[in-house]
């Protein structure tokens, strides 16, 4: 079967992915930011298409000759207007999969209340709506409603994880009390897969979720459990409003505040399966069902394995297309201020690379730590994500991966990193740390480092920021400069012996 997996730089569709391979069918993935795919171990055997969702060629080129495709596009960031746009982009995708002659659509879609339409949250009402376009499609189509998702990197799990992990006593809102049937990745995969290959008179929705009823509170509690924690203590408070509620989020774990109003939102609400009537054309887990403790279990040990494949914080690079990039020449976008250092590194690029590419985390950026947290805790305090992502895995980067309150943007191994900046600030910032050789004498080639901090600033705000923050970098961009070609010059003189031990 020709399956065609939207979202493929997402959370889900970039686990759906090698799943469907493993069953055997042939995948094509939409993706606006193809390079973001590059580092993806499946990404040889997949077909990518380069193209927008809301663009109407890019869809009709998408699902031409598919049998089976899979929407798994959402966004959990509520700007203005944006329930209209998913609606819009609904129904393009709909109406090209009729004219296409798809057989089958997939929608992961949210568990819903048992209350009126109307009084859903927004964020819930346009996961709704979105499913009632696709099920008038004309094409079969099967909406999977799932609650909460547990799994490694899953934002709901990251919530959990950092509430559970820093607050041994929580004063919480009321929210943390209400009933939801969380669901392990695991299985959330399995019922995904199998639904390309439903009957076609099915169409029809589908609540899903895992052999525990419990609270957020109860998960909090069952997470400290599992990890090892001391029992928590969790105090609710009814006068903490969703508002309030999405700022505390914000303050305490990595997920921003405009991400954790929908979520919380949502949390206020009920959601626990009325049915279970997927069993009649899917059978259970041959294992069954995965318990909430077995799938935090299960999350904890890919982390703790950094085998993490896809984060929620993947799922969106920042910026416009319009927005400059640091590459375009000197006249495009407006002013773009500039901070360059280079020196000559006596080590081979790749032991340079390995300490570039392990920036960030528990390692720090080589510079008063102090300062990088400051700035971090600045960023908290404002809405921002601050340093409290880290990384996703100790080592190793890839396109699209966030970095601390950076996007690593571009990655050519033992040439050029570059991570664009997510923090809160009147303008767009890059860093760009990048390798090259060049002739030295007796015809020896030198290693060279070079770094860039570039900044874009927006109105006046953004060239004062600038201007404040400029009498700082010699002291911590230039002491980064140093200590990373400290440590490459270190890591040379160790290589040799250990392979020689």
């Amino acid at each position: 079967m020709r399956c065609l997996v939207t979202g493929a730089t997402g959370y889900i569709g970039g686990r759906l992915v090698p799943e469907l391979l493993a069953a055997g069918h042939e995948v094509r993935v939409l993706a606006r930011h193809p390079e973001r795919l590059a580092d993806r171990t499946w990404v040889g055997d997949v077909e990518v298409v380069a193209g927008d969702a809301g663009n109407p060629d890019s869809v009709k080129a998408s699902l031409e000759g598919i049998d089976a495709a899979y929407y798994l596009l959402h966004s959990l960031m509520s700007g203005v207007g944006y329930d209209e746009v998913e609606r819009h982009i609904a129904r393009l995708f709909a109406s090209n999969a009729r004219d296409q002659g798809v057989k089958r659509i997939v929608y992961l879609g949210a568990l819903q209340p048992d209350i009126a339409p109307e009084s859903l949250s927004r964020h819930m009402r346009s996961r709704r709506e979105v499913g009632e376009i696709l099920l008038a499609s004309g094409v079969p189509t099967a909406e999977l409603r799932a609650a909460v998702i547990i799994g490694s990197g899953s934002v709901s799990f990251e919530m959990v994880r950092y509430l559970s992990e820093r607050l041994p006593v929580m004063v919480t809102p009321s929210w943390v009390r209400t009933p939801t049937q969380p669901m392990a990745i695991r299985d959330v995969l399995y019922y995904l897969v199998a639904a390309a290959g439903l009957p076609p008179e099915v169409n029809r929705t589908f609540e899903l979720g895992g052999p525990d009823v419990m609270s957020y509170e109860g998960m909090m509690r069952g997470f400290a459990q599992t990890a090892g924690l001391r029992k928590r203590l969790v105090l609710p408070m009814p006068v903490l409003t969703p508002r309030l509620s999405s700022r505390w989020v914000g303050l305490i774990t990595p997920v921003p505040r405009a991400m954790a109003k929908p979520l919380v939102e949502s949390l206020t609400m009920r959601t626990v399966c009325h049915e279970h009537d997927i069993a009649q054309y899917i059978p259970d887990p041959p294992e069954g069902l995965v318990p909430y403790e077995r799938a935090v279990h299960l999350a904890l040990s890919k982390i703790q394995q950094a085998d993490v494949h896809t984060t929620w914080s993947s799922s969106s690079l920042p910026g416009a297309p319009s927005d400059p990039l640091p590459s375009d020449p000197d006249w495009a976008g407006g002013s773009m201020y500039l901070d360059e250092r280079s020196t000559v590194v006596h080590s081979s690029p790749n032991s340079l690379w390995k300490v570039i590419e392990g920036l960030g985390g528990e390692r720090g950026y080589y510079s008063f730590p102090l300062a990088w947290a400051a700035r971090g805790w600045i960023d908290r305090f404002s809405g921002g994500v601050g340093l409290a992502r880290g990384r996703r895995d100790p080592d190793r980067l890839r396109v699209g991966d966030p970095l601390d309150f950076w996007r690593v943007e571009e990655r050519i191994p033992e040439q050029l990193l570059r991570l664009r900046g997510e923090f809160r600030m009147p303008g767009l910032a890059w860093l760009e740390l990048r390798i090259h050789t060049e002739g030295g004498s007796r015809g020896r080639p030198v290693t060279v480092y070079t770094q860039r901090a570039l900044f874009h600033p927006q109105g006046v705000p953004g060239h004062l920021y600038w201007r404040s923050v400029a009498p700082f970098h010699g002291i911590i961009f230039g002491s980064m400069l140093r200590n990373i070609r400290d440590s490459a010059e270190a890591l040379d003189q160790v290589e040799p012996r250990r392979l020689a031990s």
